[in-house]
């Protein structure tokens, strides 16, 4: 459905840290961090965890959610369409018709609803959906399910189906319909990823469960509603990564169906696992009681200033850094920061007029720095976003404020759930002398008419950046497109996409991919200027229909782009390409 826009007022507290951390007072140290950082980045940047010829990674796959643990979503890749047209659907049975298509290699059927990102490795593709296909004879398509399919990467011709039961407890923990939201990793014959009932899954990508043809044999299962006492909201969505022989998940722990208790207070919301055999290593449960809805966002990895370092973002609107090894005590991981990305006398309600939110979108890592934003669940509305970049070599609270009572004005107070500073309560937030925040975007002037226009407000978020040529993209859930300068944090420009967007941006070659909920897919060259490379089917700039929404991110692998709607996986090449086929 298109988005209806909307405009909201700036809270006191909004526009504290406006005055504080705002893009337009970047502070004299943060720009100095910011250019020592960047400098840092140029000469050896984040070192990247996985060894392609030790992992068993085929050059040119895309093998986890944006390609690494880094989480920057930038393949390499040659002559990708920039004008192709999905084609016709029978009316009848739904069947799609090739012939009427431009540029399609192949299109797969899907479920219902897809929200899953593809993958590709060692020729096979890999998404999530529900069972609406059902591809499965002992599972018809009007039985419910979370699905990981896998396709031929040649052709698209199905191999075979991983199929997750619904959960009897209902929509609190496994939402009808939604099916696989994950993206699985893969390595070798091995996959991994995390179902719709809140399981860790180790697969055999080339074997078969005994007595099936299309069922892959599964190596291990850790069930973390059974085994660790998580209790998801709605669904489990993280897309794990990786370190050598660890495996690091968000647990998904949230809060019960009236949306205020959680049930599992105590249960991890971190968890690092041996790969191979899925041994728990370590548990980590810091937000604890604060976490404010669910906890859908994933875990990157990368070694920071010298130390390997696991990041989440967190249901409390903290990002957590741990050290990214197996050590641990007692089993629990050593803390290595933590940053609160709202105001803190920001308050959490339910629905849109809420201003403290969490993070669903993960952090991006670039030339040594993490990237980040806030946002909530696409049910409770659009609302107030904000968007970090943070230093990741600074220990401790390194958060850009800190909380205390005017009673102690030298030890800052424990954080507060729903607001994390009251000032009826003799309450204050104040600048905190360790913040790692490097700059912060949430609104700019950019075209100088003295006002905020809507495309020039940072939004509630599930994307995550996308960056190159220290050119950051970010959409927002209101359907704006940010074009953020990396170093400094100041907007180029800002796109309204007209709709919804839930996904997150694709840069390869010089261009800019991003959908959207009305199912376009707007191109952009990679540029400060704002130039839209796409079409619509009329031939004037817009959106290239992909004929029904589009919840995932795009991905390339071997020169090959691969989109999905709702209820399709296209994969989108030149002519000569498909005429090579």
């Amino acid at each position: 459905m298109t988005r209806h826009h909307w405009k909201y007022a700036l809270t006191s507290s909004m526009a504290i840290l406006l005055a504080t951390f705002g893009v337009a007072r970047m502070s004299r140290s943060s720009a100095a961090l910011a250019a020592d950082a960047s400098a840092a980045g140029n000469a050896s940047d984040e070192k990247l965890p996985i060894d392609p010829a030790s992992s068993q990674i085929r050059p040119g796959d895309w093998n986890q959610w944006a390609g690494s643990p880094i989480r920057n979503n930038t393949p390499e890749g040659k002559n990708i369409p920039t004008d192709w047209s999905v084609g016709d659907f029978d009316a009848n049975t739904g069947v799609w018709k090739k012939e009427t298509s431009k540029n399609i290699k192949w299109a797969a059927p899907l479920g219902s609803q897809s929200y899953g990102n593809p993958v590709v490795a060692n020729g096979k593709v890999f998404i999530g959906t529900n069972n609406g296909n059902g591809y499965l004879k002992r599972y018809p398509s009007a039985v419910d399910l979370g699905v990981l399919l896998c396709f031929n990467e040649a052709d698209g011709k199905f191999l075979w189906q991983d199929s997750s039961e619904k959960l009897p407890t209902g929509r609190v923990n496994d939402w009808p319909l939604q099916g696989i939201c994950s993206t699985p990793l893969v390595e070798g014959h091995r996959l991994w990823y995390v179902t719709s009932r809140g399981e860790v899954k180790c697969l055999d990508t080339d074997a078969r469960k005994d007595g099936t043809t299309d069922e892959p044999k599964v190596i291990w299962t850790l069930d973390m509603m059974k085994q660790l006492g998580v209790s998801q909201h709605n669904m489990c969505a993280c897309s794990v990564t990786d370190s050598g022989d660890l495996l690091f998940v968000n647990t998904g722990n949230g809060v019960d169906e009236g949306h205020i208790n959680l049930p599992a207070p105590h249960a991890p919301s971190f968890v690092c696992l041996d790969k191979n055999d899925g041994k728990i290593y370590w548990t980590d449960n810091t937000p604890g009681a604060n976490v404010l809805h669910g906890q859908w966002s994933s875990p990157s990895y990368a070694i920071l200033g010298g130390v390997p370092q696991v990041i989440f973002g967190a249901g409390d609107g903290y990002v957590y850094s741990f050290l990214g090894t197996k050590e641990n005590e007692k089993g629990h991981p050593k803390l290595l920061w933590t940053f609160d990305c709202n105001p803190k006398e920001s308050k959490y309600v339910l629905g849109s007029k809420s201003d403290r939110n969490h993070i669903i979108g993960t952090p991006t890592i670039y030339k040594g720095l993490v990237y980040v934003g806030v946002g909530e669940d696409p049910e409770h509305g659009e609302g107030v976003g904000h968007f970090w970049c943070i230093d990741p070599t600074k220990r401790g609270d390194v958060s850009p404020e800190l909380a205390f009572n005017i009673k102690d004005p030298e030890h800052p107070i424990p954080h507060h759930r729903n607001q994390a500073v009251v000032k009826e309560n003799g309450e204050v937030a104040r600048p905190n002398p360790n913040s790692a925040a490097v700059w912060h975007y949430a609104q700019y002037d950019l075209n100088g008419n003295g006002k905020l226009d809507f495309e020039e407000i940072m939004h509630r978020t599930c994307g995550t950046a996308t960056i190159k040529n220290d050119l950051l993209f970010i959409p927002d859930f209101s359907g704006v497109l940010h074009c953020l300068d990396a170093k400094t944090g100041k907007p180029h420009w800002g796109y309204d996409l007209l709709a919804a967007c839930w996904s997150s941006a694709l840069i390869v070659e010089d261009k800019v991919y991003i959908g959207n909920e009305d199912g376009d897919v707007f191109i952009f060259k990679l540029s400060p200027k704002m130039e839209l490379i796409s079409k619509k089917d009329d031939g004037t700039p817009g959106g290239i229909s992909m004929g029904s929404a589009v919840y995932s991110t795009p991905i390339v692998a071997h020169n090959v782009l691969y989109i999905s709607n709702k209820m399709y996986l296209f994969a989108i090449a030149a002519s000569p390409q498909i005429a090579a086929k």
